[in-house]
């Protein structure tokens, strides 16, 4: 029954959502390019405030917990399932004031308005996930940026967004890299719930009225533990947030 409900719903939905990231396609390049970092930075904090108001539409609401765990003035990595692009739209949003920058395959760098537009110029990294001699850089270069701006790195160890909210195995070599490179930082583990509902019936039509938690965990000092226990404390406390 919801599924049959949620058609002409979701049909308004993606009107609006589309029409959102055409608008804000052009205010990106002027503000990028006649303005700077800083006003590209608020015009993709308010492309995803937006985006977040369309997702309303379809009854969805967010949670983010523990935010005051998080320390200030120092580079972050957050490491956190994956369950649909919605994790990203929420985090860019609650998470704004730590200027995330997201680790995304390369194929996403090209014919989304405005999202690929920002992946491109925003400074995050893209990787080809069937080359690691490019990735290696592009890793490298994001994590030498937060360690020098103090700002945060977002990856999803995952590879790929779970369809069910059962979490896969983390891969390493992404943070790992990060944290070689960036000796100063925290690991900030986030557990994500619910987000693959909104996807559950596919891209059409979309999952009705769903809340998404976000649960923010203890950060973990890069430089206080060897990387295989950094690894294993990190995805522990990333699964066991997850409610599946």
């Amino acid at each position: 029954m919801q599924k049959l409900i949620s058609y002409p719903i979701s049909v308004i939905y993606y009107l609006c959502f589309g029409l959102t990231l055409v608008i804000f396609h052009p205010i990106q390049w002027i503000c990028l390019n006649v303005f700077g970092y800083q006003a590209h930075k608020k015009s993709v904090d308010y492309l995803n405030f937006f985006l977040l108001r369309c997702t309303n539409l379809v009854g969805t609401t967010y949670k983010f917990e523990n935010r005051n765990n998080i320390p200030e003035g120092v580079p972050l990595i957050f490491v956190a399932n994956h369950q649909s692009m919605y994790d990203i739209v929420a985090m860019i949003w609650y998470l704004r004031r730590y200027h995330c920058k997201f680790v995304s395959k390369k194929e996403l760098g090209k014919g989304i308005p405005s999202v690929s537009y920002n992946l491109r110029h925003g400074g995050g990294a893209l990787i080809d996930r069937k080359d690691p001699k490019q990735a290696i850089p592009e890793l490298k270069k994001l994590s030498e940026y937060i360690e020098t701006n103090k700002r945060s790195a977002v990856i999803f160890p995952e590879g790929t967004r779970s369809k069910t909210g059962v979490p896969k195995e983390f891969a390493q070599t992404g943070l790992k890299i990060l944290c070689k490179s960036a000796p100063s930082a925290y690991v900030v583990p986030v557990s994500i719930n619910n987000s693959w509902k909104m996807v559950k019936f596919g891209f059409f039509p979309v999952g009705l009225g769903n809340h998404l938690t976000f649960v923010v965990h203890k950060p973990l000092k890069v430089s206080d533990y060897n990387f295989p226990e950094l690894m294993e404390k990190t995805e522990s406390a990333v699964v066991k947030g997850i409610k599946f």
